[in-house]
């Protein structure tokens, strides 16, 4: 099981964001705590009655900073709970906690695919004495792990899935505080995905509804690089103003994502981490018969992500792959020349261009996985294809040179030769 706590200053934030759901229809309330009436059955009054329940603890204390608690459980997508063993998961966490005298609501959502509780509740008691967060996190790292024993829950295997689990999702406007949804995904993917550069990392980005651009300008006569974020649609259009990236954390601006790409290409360079998706892109590639849409579907069959940039005229000048289940994003080029731009803008839009792979396999018109038979037969006639075939990145190979200038730079001025 995952566990997330969010600490904030709008206790109305985090109930509208739950109500909204509840309205929705994706969530019900399920159980609550201290609260003023049995709110699962007064509909029309919850909002007020909410509030009103924490109203007397939120103003005992008005010196701590982010005294509303926002909670989410996270059982597997393979964990079958009932809406009663869920209740009863929320209440058993937060007495782990140190939370079981508090007044909380707990709101089962069902929007995502996988079943799930949000707990809102204070951090501040009602005499105005704050209930300490010290070793919160190994704290709840251990609560999870005995309540996984006691309702027989999937155990989590890989620690750090089990942090950014909560957050691999699309952001969505309707949900509000577009600077914390913002936030929590690029915190959660900064240092998890594996990107060589900008485009690599903003393609990554498009698939979580968020754009990253690069802003270039003067000031008072120096030259200065930015980063700007802003929600999308699915269809890629703002919904929202740009969020400079000094409002969410000073490693998500240019210098900090320089840094990042930095290490990735060392790492990548020293054989620390290779594409592991040359053989579904090349079977999705042969597989999908020129037809854009079985291309992308293949794809996502297999976890993976990919991000085409066209032109006005429908040309496609770029390619990227988003490996979700590795945490890597190649630039086609990156792969061969195979999955290079004009490979997939042949494939699509000139397709009479593009040859037929011998086959003794059959691939249907129906929406089904390719048989091992065209597995293997496409394995013959093209490969497995290696990194080592391709030239270095010419974007990798700038920015690397570029690095290299600004540390020798930096030694010559500390006089070191």
């Amino acid at each position: 099981m995952v566990a997330k706590i969010n600490r904030g200053v709008s206790l109305y934030g985090a109930v509208i964001y739950n109500q909204r759901k509840v309205d929705e229809a994706t969530a019900r309330i399920i159980a609550g705590n201290r609260m003023i009436t049995d709110l699962t059955g007064n509909p029309h009054n919850v909002m007020q009655q909410t509030l009103w329940a924490f109203e007397s603890y939120l103003a005992a204390n008005r010196n701590t900073e982010k005294p509303v608690l926002h909670i989410s459980l996270n059982p597997s997508a393979d964990d079958r709970l009932t809406d009663g063993q869920f209740a009863e998961l929320a209440r058993e966490y937060m007495r782990k906690m140190g939370y079981s005298d508090q007044p909380y609501i707990v709101y089962l959502h069902e929007d995502i695919g996988r079943r799930h509780v949000h707990i809102v509740s204070t951090c501040v008691k009602e005499n105005g004495e704050k209930i300490s967060d010290a070793y919160e996190w190994n704290r709840s790292m251990k609560a999870c792990r005995e309540l996984e024993n006691r309702f027989g829950l999937k155990p989590v295997a890989d620690k750090r899935n089990e942090l950014l689990e909560p957050y691999l999702k699309k952001a969505d406007y309707r949900d509000g505080d577009v600077k914390r949804q913002v936030g929590n995904i690029l915190k959660s993917v900064f240092t998890a995905y594996r990107f060589q550069t900008f485009g690599e990392f903003s393609a990554m980005l498009s698939c979580f509804n968020i754009e990253a651009k690069q802003v270039r300008g003067e000031f008072e006569g120096s030259p200065y690089n930015g980063i700007v974020y802003t929600l999308t649609d699915d269809a890629g259009g703002p919904v929202c103003t740009p969020i400079k990236s000094s409002l969410i954390g000073k490693r998500f601006g240019y210098e900090g994502i320089e840094k990042r790409i930095a290490v990735n290409v060392r790492d990548f360079r020293n054989r620390k981490w290779q594409p592991k998706i040359h053989d579904a892109v090349t079977l999705a590639r042969h597989g999908c018969r020129g037809n854009r849409e079985d291309f992308i579907r293949l794809l996502g069959e297999k976890g993976i992500d990919v991000v085409f940039r066209e032109n006005e005229e429908g040309r496609i000048y770029g390619v990227t792959f988003i490996d979700h289940r590795n945490r890597e994003v190649y630039n086609g080029s990156r792969l061969g020349k195979e999955f290079s731009a004009n490979a997939f803008e042949q494939l699509f839009n000139r397709p009479q261009e593009f040859p037929e792979p011998e086959s003794t396999g059959q691939y249907t018109s129906t929406r089904e996985s390719l048989s091992d038979n065209m597995e293997s037969a496409i394995e013959q006639a093209f490969g497995i294809f290696s990194p080592d075939i391709n030239g270095p990145d010419p974007q990798e190979e700038a920015l690397a040179r570029r690095l290299q200038r600004k540390k020798k730079k930096k030694r010559r001025s500390r006089g070191i030769s």
